[in-house]
């Protein structure tokens, strides 16, 4: 019996998803259903509320690592994984979206474009991002991962992947964790240091995007650049 009522209460679940779609969804339904494709025949309510309070909310359970969701939410690895894979999903989507070379001639538009690099990340990155004489994307690289509140960054790494990467020109882009899009002192210092480092090569730093959350700012069109 009790198979019958799990199972009848997933297909009315993935009916009302193809129906409505998740947005008409709460979060604890959204992991619900996300948990039926890894935990077979189970009611996955009790523990989908149970998870997102653990973490304090969805995003903080997807932002976990898995070995603390396994430990703090008795879940099996592949379901942990599952959960923990949603933010690199996503980015995959984001940049997927944007095609193969991006034409990045705004700061518009590489502002959002560095948002979707950023896209669940809780640690502060760095990245370069290369580009050619008409502005196209040659490649946007990652050179630098740090703690929450530091990404140390140094002008020959900078120079060195422009160079792998044939850039004409350079946008630099890092993120807040905290959500905040005021440029540090740090941030202007090695702002400075690099245009100077990629100018003596002839490569222009056009802009430095710096991402909060769903924003960024661009020192371009700040004019600190």
């Amino acid at each position: 019996m009790d198979k019958k009522l799990h199972q009848g209460h997933r297909q009315r679940v993935k009916k009302r998803y193809l129906n409505e779609g998740l947005d008409a969804f709460e979060d604890h339904q959204v992991l619900e259903m996300l948990l039926f494709y890894c935990i077979p025949m189970k009611d996955t309510n009790e523990l989908s509320h149970k998870m997102i309070k653990e973490f304090g909310s969805l995003a903080g359970l997807f932002e976990a690592d898995p070995r603390d969701i396994c430990k703090r939410c008795g879940v099996s690895e592949n379901t942990a994984i599952l959960i923990s894979a949603i933010p690199s999903l996503a980015r995959r989507y984001f940049k997927s979206k944007w095609g193969k070379k991006p034409v990045l001639n705004s700061s518009s538009l590489a502002g959002e474009y560095a948002i979707s690099l950023f896209a669940g990340r809780t640690y502060e990155a760095f990245f370069v991002i290369c580009l050619d004489s008409q502005n196209g994307v040659n490649n946007a690289v990652l050179v630098h991962e740090g703690t929450i509140n530091e990404a140390p960054v140094y002008p020959r790494i900078i120079v060195e992947t422009a160079l792998r990467h044939q850039a004409n020109s350079i946008i630099l882009a890092h993120n807040h964790p905290g959500g905040s899009l005021q440029p540090s002192r740090e941030d202007m210092e090695i702002t400075r240091r690099l245009v100077t480092a990629l100018n003596a090569i002839s490569i222009k730093v056009v802009d430095h995007i710096i991402v909060g959350g769903d924003k960024y700012m661009s020192f371009a069109e700040r004019g600190l650049i």
